[in-house]
């Protein structure tokens, strides 16, 4: 694509004078751009690392469209940066002929969840339930009432069911209900993705700094929670709901609006006109107007402006996605395909760059997990069963027919999960090939067949299960019959039915169903079914159960997207090491096809004291290794060297500990023995909250009192650790306890390292005690050759950097960073089974780093000195 062999060294919309790494930075990311396929971007945090991404991805666009409107000045060939839909050429020449396929073709469900059921299928069950059209609410009730639904009854395996219904509108379409003006698709653009709306609010800030700012059509695509302005939505608080009511509400209006058309009656009563924020379009064309002429908002700005006219800034947003050039948007809503789908997004030939992707192939596998609790199948239950004996006789035979099935899952489910006290008749027992699923009381792990074969479902079409359930509308047509009943049962003494009502909507658990069924379609090396029955302690009855699906590799779900992007960019402050990232997100592509670059810091060596601890004051070697982290002893030498600490480091200091109940143990331990008061009067103490809504408030007070001095306790993996910057006084000095390993009681963890343990072997499936009680978690790490050993050291260590990256924010800032264990300062051949973990820092910790292997000594006279010379400078 470049007109030139030699490298662009000149990005004029910086807004000051870069500096060389960040230079670098940016013509690697241009040349990337030129070349197309996948790079990789390291720059520390506190670099510029966001506006060097602006400049010259902006940069890009803005020379290729010059260069192409210089080529050819007509309309089609300014259209796209190739015609039609063509692959770009390294695509052509890396893409595999499979991926090529599946790009084709679409997603083709896999395994025995597809298999034509036979004519007569057994789960189709006969009515056991009395007829009775009577009931609560008489024919006040037709409202609920499913459209009679079409579906080849004998042969699941065929073409899917339709609702009858010719004229329905679907609720999360982009135009809402209404016909939103189509303006012009902008090709090629920039679609920039980070993990939170305010890492997202901070690229806006970024990129006003800019001269592109007056030039580049920016939007910011959000949630419905950060973006709704409806307040009694809003009320809802969770994000779940918050979707739930939202569509509602439109689903309401769509239905009233047919209504109305069908029975030439007039819509009225406010409760049946959607939301209001969405009644006029002229409103949602202001909006856009708007938006044009005050240029840059973020998203509390489309918040207030939709709050100013009255109109949504969720639709009002995804109105503009088309003449965008620039979309700014939260992981999910790219990453997912039926979010893409939902908001118009299209990346043929554009590029899409994926910032804070240090555990991008965790996140993404993450976004597809399922689960449905033993609680949400008992509340589904006896909502269906309530509905099918009120509306039996009115229910075609397909509606009957599903409805059916799906009682008959559920019961299957729960009988699975031990739930003794449920009608045992009509469900679907287990085979006895599975006896260890009667009598298993732990978590169970299952490949996707497995489960199907151990619950004997392997003859359902999920598929066109999945699909009616979409299409029929049953959730809400179930989930308003029984939330009118829930209403009556309450304002009456007297009810003679019973449904079950649990904090939380039944729209969101059943969903959470219809989740778990499309999980099933999945091929079955891509995941796990986790069986959970947990145990009250103490009690021998079965306390919430759950049945999971996790999946364990994204590269199919990775595969769209790269496949259709011109170019694809992963950045972040520390992606090291890059092959894992390779091998589980694009193994097709070989390590020279994947573009790697790395830099140094911005600031000098001097301010930078990176230390690993040995041993603490009284010569006692630190081990947080589980087996000895809760050593009374152990606790009290931390307390130590605390107190000796925070006399000699000025303004704030963080402490990270591997989990929120050791930092409790911790400080309950340094309470009783007298370290916590000597602490106290030295800085003020402030604990990071389990609720990540009080973060906040501690923050602030933190930070009002650096300037006296301030410690504050904070956990590996918790919010201060991920999203939190402590430049200046906030973070003097940061210390990391130990070495963060998750737990390997976690089942979903270890069944993850078995399959990345099993990568790139002809068969990536691990077939080892699959469905049998889960080994012990040590004995499959010990097992492990290599990958599987790598994948958890690189949790660990990637939640360090994540957390000592927290401190340094700009050039002139300072800090010390501790890290307290000996295994810091061992090395690999200790310990064969694991790598050295300074290894895995980051250079500019790295090459800086001192093993203080001898005397506490040693580490006070060097933080000594190291804060007597930068108080020195700032005095000056």
């Amino acid at each position: 694509m470049g007109e030139s062999s030699k490298p662009r060294r000149e990005f004029p919309a910086f807004p000051f004078e870069p500096y060389p790494i960040q230079i670098d930075f940016m013509s690697f990311l241009y040349d990337s751009l030129d070349r197309g396929g996948v790079a990789m971007l390291e720059s520390p945090t506190g670099t510029g690392k966001t506006l060097s991404i602006i400049c010259s991805a902006l940069q890009w666009i803005v020379d290729r469209r010059k260069q192409r409107t210089q080529r050819s000045p007509s309309p089609k060939a300014t259209t796209n940066i190739s015609d039609g839909d063509e692959e770009p050429d390294w695509m052509r020449n890396f893409v595999s002929t499979d991926a090529r396929r599946r790009e084709e073709t679409g997603r083709t469900p896999l395994g025995l969840g597809t298999r034509e059921a036979s004519k007569n299928n057994r789960l189709v069950l006969d009515n056991a339930d009395k007829e009775g059209t009577g009931g609560p609410g008489g024919d006040d009730d037709a409202e609920f009432l499913l459209d009679e639904y079409e579906s080849e009854a004998e042969s699941w395996g065929h073409s899917n069911g339709r609702s009858k219904r010719k004229n329905r509108r679907y609720a999360d379409s982009t135009s809402s209900g209404e016909d939103v003006e189509d303006e012009e698709e902008v090709t090629p653009k920039v679609y920039f993705t980070s993990r939170t709306h305010s890492q997202l609010s901070q690229f806006v800030k970024e990129f006003k700094r800019t001269a592109f700012a007056s030039e580049i059509n920016l939007i910011c695509l959000g949630s419905r929670k950060n973006l709704c302005i409806n307040r009694e939505v809003l009320k809802l608080g969770n994000s779940n709901r918050i979707n739930e009511r939202c569509l509602e509400l439109q689903r309401t209006r769509c239905n009233s609006k047919i209504k109305a058309q069908n029975s030439n009656l007039k819509v009225h009563g406010s409760g049946n006109c959607g939301c209001p924020m969405l009644r006029k379009q002229s409103l949602r064309s202001s909006f856009k107007d708007k938006v044009r002429e005050l240029g840059v908002l973020d998203i509390e700005d489309l918040v207030q402006l939709g709050s100013k006219l009255g109109t949504c800034p969720y639709y009002g947003s995804r109105d503009m996605v088309r003449a965008a050039d620039l979309i700014v948007l939260p992981y999910q809503s790219l990453l997912q395909r039926s979010a893409r789908e939902s908001l118009g997004l299209k990346l043929r030939n554009n590029i899409v760059i994926i910032d804070e992707a240090h555990n991008l192939a965790d996140s993404l596998t993450n976004m597809y997990n399922t689960k449905i609790t033993l609680t949400q199948l008992k509340q589904i239950l006896s909502h269906l069963q309530l509905y099918l004996h009120r509306f039996q006789c009115r229910l075609g035979a397909g509606n009957r027919r599903y409805i059916q099935t799906l009682i008959v899952l559920i019961k299957s489910f729960l009988h699975l999960l031990h739930d003794h006290q449920v009608d045992s008749s009509n469900f679907i027992s287990c085979p006895t090939e599975y006896p260890y699923l009667e009598d298993h009381n732990g978590d169970v792990s299952m490949t996707i067949n497995e489960f199907l074969f151990s619950v004997n479902i392997d003859n359902i079409n999920f598929v066109k299960l999945v699909q009616y359930v979409k299409d029929s509308n049953i959730i809400h047509k179930v989930s308003g019959f029984g939330m009118k009943l829930i209403n009556l049962q309450g304002s009456s003494g007297n009810v003679d039915y019973q449904i079950i009502s649990i904090d939380g909507s039944i729209v969101s658990s059943f969903q959470a169903l219809a989740d778990f069924f499309l999980s099933l379609v999945n091929k079955d090396n891509e995941g796990r079914i986790i069986l959970s029955r947990q145990r009250l302690p103490n009690l021998r009855e079965v306390g919430e159960g759950y049945l999971k699906y996790v999946m364990l590799s994204g590269k199919r779900i990775f595969t769209e997207i790269m496949d259709q992007t011109y170019a694809l960019v992963l950045a972040g402050g520390t992606l090291q090491p890059i092959e894992e990232t390779r091998v589980r997100l694009f193994p097709d592509l070989s390590a020279n096809q994947v573009h790697f670059f790395t830099c140094k810091h911005i600031i000098p060596p001097e301010n930078i004291l990176p230390i690993a601890v040995s041993c603490g004051p009284s010569g006692l070697t630190f081990d947080f290794s589980y087996n000895s982290r809760s050593s009374p002893t152990m606790i009290e030498e931390l307390g130590r060297f605390i107190t000796n600490l925070v006399a000699i480091i000025p303004e704030g200091v963080v402490l990270f500990f591997p989990s929120f109940d050791y930092e409790r143990q911790v400080y309950d331990t340094w309470k009783v023995s007298g370290f916590l008061q000597k602490i106290l009067k030295k800085k003020r103490l402030y604990r990071e909250p389990r609720s990540n809504l009080d973060v906040e408030d501690i923050l602030k007070e933190y930070k009002e009192n650096i300037t006296s001095g301030a410690i504050l306790l904070a956990v590996v993996g918790g919010k201060i650790s991920e999203g939190i910057n402590f430049s200046d006084g906030m973070g003097r000095c940061i210390i990391m306890v130990g070495l963060p390993y998750p737990s390997l009681l976690d089942v979903e963890l270890i069944e993850r390292i078995k399959h990345i343990e099993g990568l790139g072997e002809a068969d990536s499936v691990c077939k080892s005690n699959c469905g049998n009680a889960v080994k012990s978690g040590f004995n499959v790490l010990r097992s492990s050759k290599q990958r599987g050993k790598e994948y958890y050291e690189n949790l660990c260590m990637k939640a360090v950097n994540q957390s000592i990256g927290r401190a340094i924010r700009h050039i002139n800032d300072y800090a010390s960073v501790l890290l307290v264990d000996s295994r810091y300062s061992c090395s690999s051949s200790a310990n064969q089974s694991f790598s050295k973990p300074t290894d895995k820092l980051p250079l500019w910790i790295r090459d800086q780093l001192i093993l203080a292997t001898g005397s506490y000594g040693q580490v006070h006279r060097l933080l000594s000195q190291f804060y007597r010379l930068h108080l020195q400078k700032e005095g000056s």
